[in-house]
């Protein structure tokens, strides 16, 4: 399913992919699940790049999203292309919801405001506001390499 929306980019959710809606009773179930894996890949993304920057909090939560979302990019097109155009008012509010708890948790993660703080997600969503501007996705038909549980097994002892 990721790999299908990485390929194609559209921002349409991949519910033709076989076993998809035997797995996702909606799109809103599907939606919520692409979010929660970009969501979990992001965190786990900052964590690493704070670990070889912990200096630069902005920057590593900045070049974190953008190594997200270069991983990630027909997730990364359909949560965007559902966060402008929700297909009912259930999405709307969810997404709005998702939304703002990312960008709160943005801001946290780069040191920038408090988990309780009211203006967490404004200054968030300037930090992902940063990210996008120096980031492009791949031009669709360039294949996304997937690391194999080789590569992350080498990478995690190099480390």
């Amino acid at each position: 399913m990721i790999a299908s929306a990485d390929l194609r980019r559209d921002g349409r959710l991949p519910m033709d992919v076989d076993g998809v809606e035997d797995a996702f009773g909606s799109e809103l179930d599907l939606l919520g699940a692409l979010q929660l894996r970009w969501h979990t890949r992001l965190a786990g993304r900052i964590e690493r790049e704070l670990m070889n920057d912990p200096m630069d909090l902005e920057r590593a939560v900045v070049a974190a999203w953008r190594a997200t979302a270069d991983e990630l990019p027909g997730v990364r097109a359909i949560v965007d292309a559902h966060r402008a155009h929700p297909l009912d008012d259930e999405m709307a509010a969810a997404m709005a919801r998702a939304e703002t708890k990312e960008r709160a948790f943005l801001a946290v993660m780069a040191g920038r405001a408090s988990a309780y703080d009211v203006g967490a997600a404004g200054v968030g969503a300037r930090l992902e506001a940063t990210a996008r501007e120096g980031w492009a996705p791949a031009p669709v038909g360039v294949g996304i390499e997937r690391p194999t549980l080789l590569h992350r097994l080498r990478a995690a002892l190099a480390a």
